[in-house]
């Protein structure tokens, strides 16, 4: 009987408040015979482990909550669907079937260095082509701003011709130099020399052909309506066959 008396007497002190308003009033401590109270500290102590479990299950929902929703947010960027990507790239190689490929240094091309590359191939013929870049008077024309891969290669390429006099051939194999220019034409009077490479070149008195190609390429940033070309010099002596001369460009 006493001891059925003390376990009522136990819940009692359990039961006798609102567990959730003492658990609210934990820290309102208002007078010292209470705090002193067996009962009032086992509640105290059981309502401190309640609301420390409550506060660490919140804290973990709220973090899984965030962490899928940010891992929603970002499954649907991955899906969501992007606007069709405009391909822009040319390649266009020499031609030796067309005349007059290079302009004089005396004729309208006035601006720059060297002999300017006027006619290219850029039909679908061979490995040449235009996506989305106009070609005007030897220049491609840049249709949206952005970085570009511009590149070229020139071949230089002489035969004796037997019938020449020997003095004349002397000449000719004096050593030359021989030069590429990528230029970039802006709303600027005069072009922008973007790239420039060059060596000199001595003929073998025994080699039946003198041959000598130069390569190059490089990164720009250019503008919508900027028109980029390629000049020479020697273009007596350029060989515009179309795996050996060519140019091109792509956006990246």
């Amino acid at each position: 009987q006493l001891q059925d008396t003390y376990s009522r007497s136990g819940i009692a002190c359990l039961t006798g408040e609102e567990m959730g308003d003492f658990i609210q009033n934990l820290d309102l401590i208002e007078s010292k015979d209470r705090a002193a109270d067996p009962c009032w500290q086992v509640k105290w102590h059981l309502g401190k482990l309640i609301k420390k479990m409550m506060l660490r299950s919140y804290e973990e929902n709220v973090s899984a909550a965030n962490a899928e929703r940010a891992l929603t947010l970002s499954s649907t960027e991955v899906q969501q669907p992007r606007g069709p990507i405009t391909r822009i790239a040319a390649h266009l190689t020499g031609n030796n079937n067309r005349k007059n490929s290079l302009t004089t240094r005396n004729s309208s091309f006035r601006r720059g260095n060297g002999h300017k590359i006027n006619n290219w191939e850029s039909s679908r013929k061979g490995h040449s082509f235009l996506y989305n870049v106009e070609l005007r008077n030897g220049e491609l024309v840049i249709p949206q701003t952005g970085f570009y891969y511009i590149y070229s290669q020139t071949y230089f390429r002489f035969r004796e011709n037997e019938d020449e006099d020997s003095h004349l051939l002397a000449q000719i194999r004096n050593p030359k130099q021989l030069v590429q220019y990528v230029y970039k034409l802006t709303n600027y009077p005069e072009p922008i020399l973007l790239m420039k490479s060059a060596r000199t070149s001595c003929w073998s008195k025994k080699a039946e052909y003198g041959l000598y190609s130069i390569y190059q390429g490089g990164v720009f940033q250019l503008k919508r309506d900027d028109r980029v070309f390629v000049s020479v010099s020697n273009s007596d002596i350029v060989d515009m066959d179309k795996e050996a001369s060519f140019f091109g460009a792509f956006m990246v």
